[in-house]
């Protein structure tokens, strides 16, 4: 539940403070009775509003055996989980054969024309790189596929053999499907790396996995490449994506840089290719890693059909006439299924970026259109981790992390309206939260009052994915309100393909990631030392085991990791142990509630689940992060937090503290009073007394994968955290 000032904390369903004179408050209701009673009836009969309640409550999963700790599947996979979209195709590069076949002359990838770009001065003196971008200009399916092919045949053509390995070090862009499709094609193993990985990651994973060829773009490669060279000796070919650059970085000898085009001009006479199994690896990605280096995941042909199959199901009238914006990075499982899952069903995939893609993003000139504005996609997939900024006509809105953040925002904004605006969004708010509580639509409100904040995304939104992080149910709902579409919230790994469950999109409750996709199966083990257990009252809990052929098939030259983590059951079954825990509800969907990793034992014996404190507090819109910290030898949780600048600011003038943004963080009445706050905020999450942190430290620094506190997904790297506040963990325990 969010802390919000216009939240009601007694309200379970999250509704708005209706801060108005109680005789306008009746009148209103007043009017909304009788329109509701006069449109009641003809409506009820003609949209089918029972039907829609009765669906969503439906049965989703059961488990096939009786048995409460599982195996639970889907419904309609409870005989056999599902492994193909189509019969025979099974391998990535049948699927793109099969899209090519049905949809090839429809757009498939989409890139916007740089018109111009400038360096714009900024109020504090910094300078920020502006651009103005024209329309998209589209590939066609069939264009895609023989850009593909030329340049399948051209790498091999550079000395590139099927089943060795090949690195894709790129941003979200149209050529990184380009080349990956080609890396099916001929069998070439893609190993995928996060573009924001340190130096020493990314040399790592080139070295573990042997590649001598690398696929990156012209900035990345002057930007992060060229410093790690020298210690990737194997490297022999760069093919670099834009126009070959004009003065390059010094490279150490042997190495050739070549750019996409040239390649493909080597591949117009076709190589002979050899056809990938489904058993193959198609891709080798390697995860940011919470903990110590990151881990390069095994992800076979099938693995990865099987995972989009599961998810493909569970979006409603999937087809080609939809649009999906990619932005997200490719070298996450969640985008790449994603785009993956839209080319199969002859989607146009139309890209962009965290700085251009709305309207007052970073990167975009003011007065010019953003990518969701030029685009208007029908489908996106979101974390709940991103910096981005949006814009109304009357609300700017800057949002720092995709969901959760947009939520918080707008709210705040909504505070600074006037008086009749903020009454109007309030009322409109509520009212149609209990109108979708109940199966309905609510077309007039949707016109008339949240049509500007849908624009912000286009206008055509009809779906919206959420996974890599929980989604707070203040914020899924808010969503579900202002941007008139289902959210549907998805919980999958790296090691299960991204796949696992995704919400049903009529279901709208709050909180849980759905059931089983019907690729997928899952199983609760008893975890004692946590308290957890399949027999549990009222729902099984227990640590998520789940199984599947889109469970991957482990990691890269890690047989002790591979043996921890995943195993093989006695009907050749392969299972993965998730570490996370969660409960059934009795229609079959599951909650995620805790983690292994992060229980820590305080000193009375309670046991602490760190990222249960860090879900519930972060929900307070004064927090932008947080990690809670407890050493097993003392007695309570402490915390280190990123304020929120705008409300501590605020909440210092109140209080008469001035200075630098360092200098309110390192304010020790500011930190008691935030501490006041965020105790606040627990009591009403209901969070234990000994879950409460007692002291905290307010960062003026933002945690970002640069500073190596969080991973690319945005989690938090405790060893790296704890380190980095170590002086401060010793004041707070009273060492110092």
């Amino acid at each position: 539940m969010s802390s919000h000032p216009l939240i009601s904390r007694s309200s379970f369903r999250m509704k708005l403070k209706e801060d108005m004179s109680p005789l306008l408050l009746q009148v209103f209701r007043s009017v909304v009775w009788v329109y509701s009673v006069i449109t009641f009836l003809p409506w009820y009969l003609l949209s089918g509003a029972s039907g829609r309640l009765a669906y969503a409550k439906r049965v989703k999963a059961r488990s096939v055996s009786g048995n409460p700790a599982g195996s639970y599947r889907a419904v309609n996979s409870q005989q056999k989980l599902v492994s193909l979209l189509h019969e025979g195709v099974d391998t990535l590069d049948k699927v793109f054969e099969y899209a090519v076949v049905h949809f090839p002359q429809r757009d498939c990838l989409g890139t916007r024309e740089l018109l111009s770009e400038e360096d714009e001065i900024q109020p504090n003196g910094k300078v920020f790189k502006k651009v103005i971008l024209g329309d998209y200009n589209w590939l066609s399916y069939e264009d895609t596929f023989h850009l593909s092919q030329r340049f399948g045949s051209g790498l091999a053509a550079l000395g590139q053999k099927p089943l060795c390995n090949i690195a894709i070090f790129c941003e979200t862009r149209a050529e990184w499907i380009i080349a990956a499709q080609a890396c099916f094609m001929y069998n070439f193993p893609l190993v995928t790396l996060y573009s924001t990985l340190g130096g020493a990651a990314i040399a790592h994973g080139l070295n573990e996995t042997e590649v001598t060829h690398i696929i990156t773009s012209k900035d990345l490669l002057q930007s992060r490449l060229k410093a790690i060279l020298m210690d990737v000796p194997r490297l022999k070919h760069i093919i670099v994506v834009d126009k070959k650059p004009k003065s390059l970085p010094d490279l150490p000898r042997g190495i050739m840089v070549h750019n996409m085009a040239a390649v493909q001009e080597l591949g117009a006479k076709p190589e002979n290719s050899k056809q990938p199994v489904p058993s193959d690896i198609a891709v080798i990605m390697y995860t940011s890693g919470s903990t110590g280096i990151p881990k390069g995941v095994m992800i076979s042909h099938s693995n990865i059909i099987a995972g989009i199959t599961g998810m493909a199901e569970r979006i409603p009238n999937l087809n080609e006439n939809d649009t999906y914006i990619g932005y997200l990075p490719l070298a996450h499982v969640l985008e790449l299924s994603a785009e993956l899952v839209c080319v199969s069903h002859g989607c146009r995939i139309g890209y962009s970026s965290p700085q251009t893609l709305a309207d007052q993003s970073s990167k975009i000139k003011k007065g010019s259109k953003g990518d969701t504005s030029m685009l208007r996609p029908t489908l996106m997939a979101a974390v709940p981790v991103r910096n981005l900024t949006f814009t109304q006509t009357h609300t700017v809105l800057i949002i720092a992390e995709i969901m959760d953040r947009i939520y918080k925002n707008v709210m705040t904004k909504v505070e600074e309206m006037s008086s009749v605006q903020k009454t109007l969004f309030v009322l409109a708010y509520n009212y149609k939260m209990e109108q979708i509580s109940k199966g309905y639509n609510t077309p007039l409100c949707d016109r008339l009052v949240f049509r500007k904040v849908r624009s912000l995304l286009g206008g055509n939104m009809r779906v919206l994915l959420s996974g890599g992080a929980p989604l707070s149910a203040a914020t899924q709902r808010f969503m579900n309100i202002c941007f008139c579409c289902p959210v549907g919230q998805g919980y999958g790994l790296t090691e299960t393909c991204g796949a696992g469950t995704i919400s049903d999109l009529a279901d709208y409750s709050t909180g849980r990631v759905g059931a089983p996709l019907v690729c997928s199966e899952f199983m609760l083990k008893d975890w004692e030392e946590g308290g957890y257990f399949s027999t549990d009252k009222p729902n099984p809990r227990g640590e998520i085991l789940i199984g599947g052929p889109n469970v991957t098939m482990g990691y890269y030259k890690n047989e002790q990791k591979n043996r921890e983590d995943f195993f093989v059951d006695v009907n050749g079954q392969r299972w993965f142990c998730t570490g996370d825990i969660g409960e059934f509800h009795p229609d079959g969907c599951l909650k995620i509630i805790d983690r292994k990793k992060d229980l820590v034992k305080l000193q009375a014996g309670e046991y602490v689940s760190l990222g249960k404190v860090e879900a519930v507090l972060k929900n307070c819109s004064l927090i932008d992060n947080i990690c809670a910290y407890a050493n097993s030898e003392e007695s309570y949780v402490i915390g280190f937090v990123v304020p929120n600048q705008k409300q501590l600011t605020a909440l210092a003038e109140q209080k008469g503290i001035r200075g630098s943004w360092e200098e309110i963080c390192n304010h020790a009445e500011m930190e008691k009073e935030v501490l006041r706050i965020i105790t606040d905020a627990a009591i009403t999450g209901k969070l234990e007394r000994f879950e409460i942190p007692k002291k905290i430290r307010l960062s003026a620094e933002p945690w970002t994968p640069e500073t190596g506190l969080v991973t690319d997904a945005f989690k938090l790297k405790r060893k790296e955290l704890k380190t980095h506040y170590q002086d401060d963990i010793e004041r707070m325990y009273g060492g110092k």
